[in-house]
């Protein structure tokens, strides 16, 4: 797992209406083309030439691939969160609702697998220069995750559990995509780590 430390990079400033639409472009493009190659069909040039944007201006939003595709990343969990809300998930307590989640999340990396192995490979690769997009990977990740819980203010001991399924979650990922890992294996495994919120979370129902 890449670290997640801060950096010295400097705030970006907020992205104007034609910058953000931009900015989308080059993730949608991201994403197609890793939905169709996986890591390596991902070239700069080419995601430049799909988003009709000048090569040097995709450097500027993006200094390399792997700072790309971890955002691509951050991008797809974000639309998946908006889908989720629509469709809450229906377990009694709250692991089950997290677990619930979480293999919907998988599901839905199952459909683009490699699109989900060229997500996954530029988050392993991120080294520190990368720790402001891997944070917002996990940022969402956790936003999804205490969703489920139907949770706004956690403790420290239930963010302590969320982090240790969220690793989970992504370990399952890994080595699903690797052929390692059956599905049900991937399965039983996030569900076992999702009772720790069960542990930490005194009602079994939404707090």
């Amino acid at each position: 797992m890449p670290a997640r430390a801060s950096t010295s990079r400097p705030a970006s400033p907020p992205l104007t209406e034609r910058q953000e639409a931009r900015r989308r472009r080059i993730l949608r493009a991201s994403a197609q083309l890793a939905a169709r190659g996986g890591f390596d069909a991902v070239q700069m040039r080419e995601v430049a030439e799909s988003s009709q944007v000048a090569l040097g201006t995709l450097y500027r939003y993006f200094p390399s691939k792997v700072h790309l595709l971890v955002a691509t990343m951050q991008d797809q969990l974000e639309r998946l969160h908006g889908t989720l809300r629509k469709k809450p998930p229906a377990g009694e307590s709250a692991g089950e609702r997290v677990a619930e989640t979480l293999m919907r999340a998988f599901g839905s990396l199952q459909r683009d697998p490699h699109l989900a192995d060229a997500m996954v490979r530029a988050l392993t690769f991120a080294d520190r220069s990368v720790s402001p997009e891997v944070d917002q990977v996990f940022r969402q990740t956790t936003a999804i995750v205490l969703d489920a819980m139907g949770l706004r203010e956690p403790t420290a001991e239930q963010l302590s559990a969320i982090r240790v399924i969220e690793h989970t979650w992504l370990s399952a990922l890994i080595t699903w995509l690797s052929g390692r890992a059956s599905l049900a294996q991937a399965k039983t495994d996030i569900e076992t780590a999702c009772r720790l919120i069960d542990l930490t979370t005194p009602a079994a129902g939404h707090e």
